[in-house]
């Protein structure tokens, strides 16, 4: 549902209860600082990283369990998959529409469910997406996100989540990635590749080859380029926790390595931790959350590829101790995951900063960025209504400055007018 009507300034005026000067830069200003020093690149969300030669990382490093007839037995194949997701789209036709992002090696279509009150619509809203089955031995995440989707259809105006979801976020769920490796009952693509080691990296060259990168990889990027996301999450099985950046060290040792945004994404992932059935109660995973380095560092991951050059906050999440479960267990499997993927979700409006950056006097976007204080990372704005949406978590003092912007907020609906000349504020805001 668009909010533009609620962000002008004279319906602004009345409703905001707090005013606040906020921290926002064009995106053409240098960032504040340079977390890592050396030969620093930039990209789209702002993140200045280090790049530094490693060895090249084996894909497959322990021989793969055999997939047997008999534990596929209940799973969804691709085809079957393909007529869940059309039908879906006939019977659910006002909150979504069906489209593709590509196709696999051997050609299967990428399908998406876009799940909005206005779908196929641009809005001042966030954007969420959710990726199944990046591994093909790893078939819970396409199951539990076609539930997923049906469970909103079917809530949507009468749970006030749903309703929530529906109207105030586009939802993008991609239930397989990897409909190839699915097919082989293994864990790479038709090629026999990792995809989730298969994006550009900010420490290890090699995925740098346009020419080696796969089908699956590039119809992600392209993606994610395209949808301008707020936040992700991807589907894994074989553990049960909520893995956050970095997954990759500087070094290549395992240790914990944080991203700038570290605070926000130990909230990302305690939200979904918290409101998992058991997750949190893990014996092996702190509060059933984990820095990906401090776990096991890998190296082209999909989930730093999304914070560095997407703009976008991604979690890993690993949501059942069986890589391929029997059939008779997803029920339970969807019933304990549930309400982490909808609170997951619903966090992405329901804490952080949003607003629109446009200028007074037309009302056109204007290109800008935001910047916090401490945390080396930007989030820019979109171009088509110059809206913007920064994770934060919430209990947090944040401080900043700004260029020729008044920011006023209100819970979570901010209105930004520019200011005629630079002027430059000070502010603190207290989530």
């Amino acid at each position: 549902m668009a909010r533009n009507s609620s962000l002008a300034p004279q319906m602004a005026l009345s409703r905001l209860s707090l005013l606040l000067l906020a921290a926002l830069a064009l995106s053409s200003l240098p960032i504040l600082a340079i977390a890592r020093g050396g030969d620093a690149i930039s990209n789209r969300s702002g993140h200045l990283g280090q790049r530094t030669a490693l060895p090249k990382r084996r894909l497959f490093e322990e021989k793969e369990p055999q997939i047997t007839e008999e534990m596929t037995r209940g799973y969804m194949s691709n085809s079957e998959l393909e007529m869940a997701v059309k039908k879906f789209a006939k019977r659910c036709a006002n909150i979504s529409r069906v489209y593709s992002i590509g196709k696999s090696v051997n050609g299967v279509p990428l399908w998406v469910i876009e799940i909005s009150d206005k779908p196929g619509q641009k809005e001042a809203e966030p954007a969420f997406k959710f990726i199944g089955n990046v591994h093909g031995d790893e078939p819970v995440g396409r199951e539990l996100l076609v539930l997923l989707a049906n469970w909103l259809c079917n809530n949507y105006m009468q749970d006030s989540l749903a309703t929530l979801i529906v109207r105030s976020v586009h939802l993008h769920i991609l239930p397989t990635m990897n409909p190839d490796g699915f097919a082989l009952r293994r864990r790479g693509n038709a090629n026999n590749i990792d995809l989730n080691r298969d994006f550009p990296d900010q420490f290890y060259h090699m995925n740098d080859v346009i020419s080696l990168r796969q089908p699956e990889t590039k119809a992600i990027m392209d993606w994610v380029k395209q949808q301008h996301f707020t936040a992700s999450a991807s589907l894994h099985g074989g553990a049960l926790v909520a893995n956050y950046p970095w997954d990759g060290t500087q070094d290549t040792r395992k240790h914990y390595y944080a991203c700038p945004d570290d605070k926000t994404f130990r909230y990302m992932a305690t939200v979904y931790s918290r409101s998992h059935y058991n997750m949190s109660l893990s014996k092996e995973f702190e509060g059933g959350i984990i820095n990906g380095a401090f776990w096991y560092p890998i190296y082209g991951g999909m989930q730093d590829w999304n914070y560095i050059y997407g703009g976008c906050f991604e979690l890993t999440l690993e949501i059942s101790d069986t890589k391929w479960p029997k059939a008779s267990e997803l029920p339970v499997i969807w019933e304990y995951n549930r309400m982490s993927m909808l609170n997951l979700v619903a966090s992405i409006v329901k804490t952080g900063v949003h607003g629109r950056v446009f200028a007074a006097n037309t009302g056109r976007p204007l290109p800008a960025s935001v910047i916090i204080r401490g945390i080396d990372y930007k989030v820019n704005a979109s171009w088509t209504f110059g809206d913007y949406h920064r994770m934060l978590a919430p209990r947090g003092n944040y401080e900043g400055s700004t260029f020729r912007f008044l920011l006023m907020i209100n819970l979570l609906h901010l209105c930004l007018v520019s200011k005629q000349g630079p002027h430059e504020f000070k502010w603190r805001m207290r989530l």
